[in-house]
């Protein structure tokens, strides 16, 4: 699978994607989430990206039912990648546009991403 989810440390949760991102892909990933959040519950969220090639092409990605629903719930994404990955990632998810801070780390700095994570908004 080009997408995983996994929970950690209570409201961490950790997407890994691998290779070409298909939007069904995203969505199970996403139906996942939903499956696990209650109303109220806020995460934070870790996107690693491995050997990524971008986005399925001729997909509905302006579907924005999601991050209208759900994306006041997630309280901090860090995203770690390589650098040529930047602007593309940081663009797919909405920073700037959602109350919570987006912060992308170079490839190597999981550790980094993770501890900026654990800190306060």
């Amino acid at each position: 699978m080009g997408a995983a989810i996994i929970e950690q440390d209570g409201n961490l949760r950790v997407l890994r994607i691998t290779g070409l991102l298909k939007k069904s892909e995203l969505d199970n990933v996403q139906a996942a989430m939903v499956h696990d959040l209650g109303p109220e519950t806020p995460i934070t969220l870790l996107v690693i990206a491995e050997g990524f090639q971008g986005w399925e092409r001729g997909a509905d990605w302006g579907d924005l039912t999601f991050f209208s629903t759900y994306g006041d719930l997630i309280e901090k994404i860090a995203i770690v990648a390589p650098v040529r990955w930047e602007t593309d990632l940081m663009t797919f998810a909405a920073a700037g546009l959602r109350r919570a801070p987006v912060k992308f780390f170079p490839e190597g700095q999981l550790s980094q991403a993770r501890a900026w994570l654990r800190t306060s908004a």
